[in-house]
């Protein structure tokens, strides 16, 4: 995900992988077969862990369908299991993704056909082979996709508010923010409790894979299901925390939605949440941090938005002093109205909608004072 390249390097650098490489969107990085389960077992801030299997040239649609055919597809899938199949392309020579993966498709069942008499069927929904082709102008590239769902769906949350953030940009806000899980955390608009139930993982050392039902290797024809039961038991970072997480939300809707998920997670004992105003709560201790997905221009009137945020800002200064509060939002104007000058910005994607992550700490005396400048460097 883009903006998250950093601390998802950090990750496969803390859970062993090798020759790590940041790209655009992507991290590389070298590992057998236990660490591409323990990649899609603990990363926080990874969609989905591809195994590139061919990379080859084409510069056409027959040399792309006879490149695919050399690959021995028996290997990896059975006639009688299902695949599915994702094309990115980027470049002038292959601009139509949904024809690419056609041919990749027909390249597959074609070759399934002439050696059994019988093709594999497509199962776009969960398939037992998802296979990823990634071509940039000719040079092309066969991946299969070890996850199966994106790694998003960790399958604790039942029900979502509008406008969340998914799993794994919540986890990467988190880590962005530089909280160490050594105080107090915060979500004082915590919608359906996304950015609360990744920072309690985090913070009891629950890796994000354990309420998965299942990941793509698992139907894969080499799955070891003992060396997997290994990884489940591995524990990476902290596992024992003395402070607080707390959330809490305007509306008894999005807190009854957030109980919910949090329960689905088991960690309705680590996590308090409340319905409650933000701007009447008031923080139970001094210091912590703040992490927020406030209402932004989907979700409020565009006359609301200028008040809203100047009553953040109001907020931030007279009760969130000694705090690290950091706010998302998509509308770059209406942030200036928070009225307090960030330290730090970062792009990040909600979904299509571009945001910025931004850091403000309130001090006692003139920092607390400091104004948004007018010139925006996003």
């Amino acid at each position: 995900m883009a903006g998250l390249e950093e601390v998802l390097a950090e990750e496969l650098e803390q859970i062993g992988a090798k020759n790590i490489e940041k790209q655009v969107r992507a991290v590389i990085f070298d590992g057998d077969k236990a660490m591409m389960y323990r990649a899609n077992y603990h990363l926080r801030t990874s969609i989905s862990v591809l195994k590139p299997i061919y990379e080859f040239i084409a510069n056409n649609e027959d040399e792309l369908y006879k490149h695919v055919g050399k690959v021995n597809w028996s290997k990896y899938m059975t006639v009688d299991e299902t695949l599915a199949i994702s094309a990115a392309t980027s470049g002038e020579i292959f601009t139509h993704s949904k024809y690419i993966s056609q041919k990749v498709k027909d390249a597959i069942v074609d070759q399934f056909r002439r050696r059994q008499d019988k093709r594999p069927d497509v199962n776009t929904l969960s398939p037992d082979l998802k296979i990823n082709i990634h071509i940039h102008n000719n040079k092309c590239s066969l991946l299969l996709d070890s996850s199966g769902d994106p790694l998003f769906k960790r399958g604790y949350r039942i029900k979502a508010t509008k406008a969340p953030v998914n799993e794994v940009l919540a986890a990467g806000m988190i880590k962005l923010s530089g909280w160490n899980m050594d105080c107090d955390f915060y979500d004082p608009m915590c919608g359906s409790g996304t950015l609360l139930i990744e920072a309690a993982l985090m913070a009891y050392g629950i890796a994000p894979g354990t309420y998965r039902k299942k990941f793509g290797f698992e139907s894969w024809n080499d799955f070891d299901a003992d060396l997997f039961e290994e990884i489940t038991e591995e524990t990476y970072g902290n596992t024992e925390f003395a402070h607080n997480i707390y959330g809490s939300d305007l509306s008894p809707l999005a807190v009854k939605i957030a109980e919910e998920n949090i329960g689905q997670a088991f960690l309705r004992k680590k996590i308090s949440v409340t319905p409650a105003n933000f701007f009447d709560i008031q923080p139970k201790g001094k210091g912590g941090f703040m992490v927020t997905n406030p209402p932004y221009g989907e979700r409020l009137q565009p006359d609301d938005l200028k008040m809203f945020y100047q009553k953040i800002g109001d907020k931030l200064k007279i009760d969130f002093t000694g705090f690290t509060s950091w706010i998302i939002g998509s509308n770059a104007e209406v942030m200036k109205f928070i009225g307090l000058k960030p330290e730090r910005k970062i792009k990040l994607y909600n979904g299509s909608l571009e945001c910025t992550f931004r850091k403000f700490s309130v001090y006692e005396g003139s920092k607390r004072n400091g104004e948004e400048p007018n010139d925006e460097n996003l």
